[in-house]
């Protein structure tokens, strides 16, 4: 019993892992966009084993990313599968055990992150498989130090990351690199090095970054030519070492030296080694006064003509006076003075280069993060030509003074954003006529004037976000012909003045956001209309009340950006009709954070182009979107609807959406699906309906097989949705099987039906027309108590015959037949419809009555006979009574020649004159007319006298009947009657 019990659960994983194989949703990871089931990332998914993330994955996987999870450890042949992978990224997790085999079989693997765990031991042939493994992160652990083989394998390493360690032993480190002949990167940075000793293994010579800063040192203690080949030696942040750690050491191929906060003295340092001068950063190594500066220049000039960069930052230089670094070398390049203590009090030679003396070729000066309050007006006449790039951010700025860079001229950037700029003088920045970028955001200006940016004809981007900008005068930008990004968000501005853009004739990007704008004025944008790719008018005050406004971008067919999300602050309330006609190029629209209650369903019909559309946070949870809202947006390939509040999903608005890639739906109200809308979108790749309150009834049976089994769209995580509270099931494997059976039940019947009909109405209609509609009229009969009287009458009939014929033959019967039959001395007594039928009744009841009435129905068959509907009744009727009732009441009259082709579709007139002789009147026969028709009537009258019991097919008539004597079978299908003459009844 336990084992059966134990098979059934096995068997029922087994159908479980079978269906989730099956689909194209992955249980703790998302496939990053068209990669092609190749990248994936499995992040924060709290799951402390590694193979219940790796479950369902694809084998070609290349790209994986498993972070900030709960791992504790990763098994032998963990990857095992996965023998194609390249890259892959364990960091951020808890590991704290990886066993030695845990990744055998990837031999493609190239790159590997560990970094940001508790790994404090490493197996020595952990990583022996890995022999295309190019980058090694172990960062971040808690490594004391390393096993001597374990990159013994790793001969296409390039960079080894062993930073945030315990590491104490630098020896071990080399020893087990040196063998390396492809490693340029090693990083050993915030480890317990306390030195650089080693045994006498080396570096490997293909080494040229070597990073060792922020840990213990105070010496080096390696060979003279240890650090030959490093070309980047980062020692910075090692307090304890000193200058003389460096007596004696190569560092003659050194390019970079970084020796910040350390207690190297410089002065030392130079006097000591071999390093070139020019390539040693004197970031924070204690040169905070003018007279240290003024040695070091002398010292450097001693041993070059020219520097190429000059780092002085961090040094907490409070003071430059005149020619400070007069002595220096020629600077080429750039001048580091980041992060000192520079102020503007009694500093005038500081904004004024006047510190530089001799050095005037320099190109960039950096003084970010310094204390500077003022840039007063530089008076000097020296210019400084060569200077391209100005910063002064981070540092507390109030005010900027008449031509402040008049010694300038050739700058073509500045930056002093991120100070307290509130007054910027209208002249300060004049001259500045080469200038391309100009940043003043996150200053305190209110007002901007008509000549503050007057020479600025070259600039192209003006960022003024952040500041306290209400108005916006006239001609402010006049001069601003090449500007194409102007950034004025986050700012005040409530309106602008008629000519305020006036000049902007190139303004590709406007940002406007951020600002108290209540309405769209788009006239006064007019200048750039045929220039603006770009506007952003988010978080302003924007609002409608009515459907019917005035369409403000019609002129901007160029417009491909358009952000309006997020007014206050009540949202937009509304779109309006047409409110983005004109828009035919516009790629991307923001509208998300509004609380819109409506959408007009024309609203975005003139969005042809549009890729890219986000209404998240755009509804107030009672709009409900209208069909065909979305019909024009045929090209949109992104859609993000989370948290709008939408309560359905329909065909009929989305519907058309035939390249939509991507739709984000999580926080909405829907708590059902219609497939076929999801169905309808052919370029689906990805949806995410996290956090929807879906139902687990039969109404989401079908969105449950399609998000199991749809093999072309990522539900994302659909295997964590969950029922709604109470509910012990997800939404993946809730029961439904009671609503495939009631639905198959109902799919089988219907569809039985539907085929059956389909196949019997034609036949029906064919074989049996006439027989139904007797039987119709037989039962209205027998409903109105006719049936019994006709019956009744049977037995005593009231006529002889009743002569069936189409009124174009009335001639025939008037003048031949009726004068034989019922003249001549004949005592027939025939039934005529226009002379015989009741007048008032209605004519089917005249027919079943005529019919039933008689002892023989005549049928006088022509041509005109066939296509009568009324005949074709009567003629029903009576054979009905023949084959039926097996009663010989029927007589056929031919009196046209009819092929066998014409009478191919009639056929109960076929089996009747199989079954029956029938009289041909000899009209057309080329025999004597007179005899064949004496002949005839002789033959009808004896055929008459007949009765109307039939015994058996093929019974000779008896007294008057037909001559069975004269019967002759000419084939198997038609008995012919001869008679005299020639003349025959076929």
């Amino acid at each position: 019993m336990a084992c059966g019990h134990c098979q059934l659960l096995q068997l029922g994983v087994a159908l479980i892992a079978a269906q989730m194989v099956a689909t194209y949703t992955y249980q703790n990871c998302i496939e990053d966009q068209d990669s092609n089931k190749q990248s994936f990332k499995c992040m924060n998914r709290k799951k402390t084993n590694i193979s219940a993330i790796l479950y369902g994955l694809p084998e070609s996987v290349l790209n994986l990313t498993i972070s900030r999870n709960d791992i504790g450890k990763i098994p032998d042949k963990a990857f095992i599968n996965f023998h194609n992978i390249q890259q892959l990224k364990l960091d951020s997790n808890h590991l704290n055990t990886i066993d030695k085999f845990a990744f055998h079989n990837l031999p493609q693997l190239q790159y590997l992150d560990l970094s940001s765990n508790n790994v404090s031991q490493l197996s020595s042939s952990l990583f022996r498989s890995l022999l295309n493994l190019t980058f090694l992160s172990l960062g971040g652990n808690k490594l004391q130090q390393l096993p001597g083989e374990i990159f013994s394998s790793l001969f296409k390493l390039d960079t080894l990351i062993l930073r945030e360690n315990l590491i104490n032993n630098f020896s071990r480190i080399v020893e087990s690199v040196s063998h390396l002949n492809k490693l340029q990167n090693l990083d050993l940075c915030f480890n317990k090095l306390t030195s650089l000793r080693h045994s006498n293994v080396s570096l490997p010579k293909s080494l040229a970054k070597l990073l060792i800063c922020n840990n213990n040192l105070s010496t080096l203690e390696c060979g003279p030519s240890f650090l030959k080949w490093v070309s980047l030696l980062d020692l910075s942040y090692n307090s304890k070492l000193q200058a003389m750690a460096f007596k004696e050491i190569d560092l003659s191929r050194t390019n970079y030296l970084n020796l910040r906060s350390t207690g190297v003295k410089v002065a030392t340092l130079l006097n000591i080694t071999e390093i070139n001068f020019g390539h040693v950063d004197f970031t924070g190594t204690g040169l905070n006064n003018d007279s240290l500066l003024r040695e070091l220049c002398k010292m450097l000039s001693s041993k070059l003509t020219s520097i190429k960069k000059m780092r002085l930052g961090v040094n907490d230089i409070r003071y430059l006076s005149w020619d400070t670094l007069s002595d220096c070398p020629k600077i080429t390049e750039s001048l580091d003075l980041s992060q000192n203590s520079l102020t503007s009090k009694n500093n005038n030679g500081l904004h004024c280069f006047g510190f530089l003396g001799k050095n005037v070729f320099l190109k960039n000066i950096n003084y970010e993060h310094n204390l500077l309050t003022a840039l007063n007006t530089c008076r000097t006449k020296k210019r400084f030509y060569s200077i391209e790039n100005l910063s002064f951010r981070y540092n507390r700025i109030l005010l900027i003074s008449k031509n402040a860079f008049i010694h300038t001229p050739n700058i073509t950037t500045l930056k002093l954003n991120i100070n307290n700029v509130a007054y910027l003088d209208k002249h300060a920045l004049d001259g500045l006529k080469r200038l391309e970028t100009l940043r003043l955001d996150n200053n305190l200006l209110t007002d901007l004037f008509h000549s503050t940016f007057k020479d600025l004809i070259s600039l192209q981007t003006l960022n003024l976000r952040n500041n306290r900008i209400s108005v916006i005068f006239n001609r402010t930008f006049h001069s601003l012909g090449k500007l194409t990004i102007l950034d004025l968000g986050g700012n005040k501005i409530s309106n602008f003045q008629s000519s305020a853009l006036k000049g902007l004739k190139s303004l590709s990007k406007f940002y406007l956001d951020g600002n108290n704008l209540k309405k769209i004025d788009m006239s006064l944008y007019h200048v750039f209309q045929d220039t603006l790719t770009v506007l952003d008018l988010k978080s302003n005050l924007i609002r409608f009340f009515k459907q019917t406004v005035h369409a403000p971008f019609v002129k901007f067919s160029k417009l491909q950006n358009l952000k309006l999300g997020g007014q206050r602050p009540h949202g937009l309330t509304l779109v309006p009709h047409a409110f983005f006609r004109g828009l035919g190029n516009l790629t991307s629209l923001y509208l998300s954070n509004n609380q819109i209650s409506d959408i007009a369903d024309d609203a975005f019909d003139d969005l042809t182009s549009l890729r890219f559309l986000t209404l998240d946070g755009c509804c107030n949870g009672n709009m409900a979107l209208k069909p065909g809202t979305f019909k024009n947006l045929q090209k949109l390939a992104v859609f993000i609807l989370e948290n709008a509040g939408i309560q359905t999903f329909s065909k009929d608005v989305f519907g058309n959406l035939t390249k939509l890639n991507k739709l984000q739906l999580n926080h909405n109200g829907m708590q059902s699906f219609d497939v076929e809308a999801l169905e309808s979108l052919p370029n689906l790749r990805y949806l995410d309906i996290r956090n929807l309150p879906l139902s687990c009834t039969c109404s989401n049976s079908r969105l449950q097989n399609w998000t199991l089994h749809n093999p072309n769209v990522q539900v994302v995580y659909v295997y964590n949705l969950s029922c709604p509270k109470g509910e012990k099931h997800s939404f993946y494997n809730y029961d439904t099987r009671v609503c495939y059976i009631d639905l198959a039940e109902y799919l089988f019947f219907s569809t039985a039906v539907f085929a059956a009909l389909f196949t019997a109405v034609p036949i029906l209609y064919v074989k049996l027309y006439w027989k139904m509609k007797y039987g119709y009229y037989v039962f209205r009969s027998w409903c109105g108590e006719q049936w019994r009287r006709i019956k009744e009458e049977e037995e005593n009939c009231a006529y002889d015959a009743f002569i069936s014929y189409n009124s174009n033959d009335e001639e025939w019967v008037m003048e031949q037949l009726l004068p034989n039959l019922e003249g001549n001395g004949s005592s027939f007594k025939l039934c005529l419809h226009h002379r015989d039928f009741e007048p008032g009744r209605d004519i089917v009841d005249n027919i079943v009555t005529a019919v039933y009435g008689s002892r023989k129905t005549i049928c006088v068959v022509s041509r005109n006979f066939l296509q009568s509907e009324w005949c074709s009744l009567e003629i029903q009727l009576a054979s009905y009574r023949l084959f039926d009732e097996h009663r010989d009441v029927l007589l056929l009259i031919f009196l046209d020649t009819i092929t066998e082709r014409q009478m191919s579709s009639y056929h109960r007139m076929r089996k009747v004159m199989l079954k029956k002789t029938y009289l041909r009147w000899p009209g057309s026969d080329g025999i004597n007319p007179m005899q064949a028709q004496d002949l005839f009537w002789n033959q009808l009258r004896r055929a008459m006298k007949t009765g109307s019991k039939l015994e058996t097919e093929y019974d000779d008539v008896e007294d008057g009947g037909a001559a069975a004597d004269n019967y002759d079978f000419r084939d198997s299908d038609t008995r012919t009657l001869i008679a005299d003459e020639n003349f025959y009844i076929s």
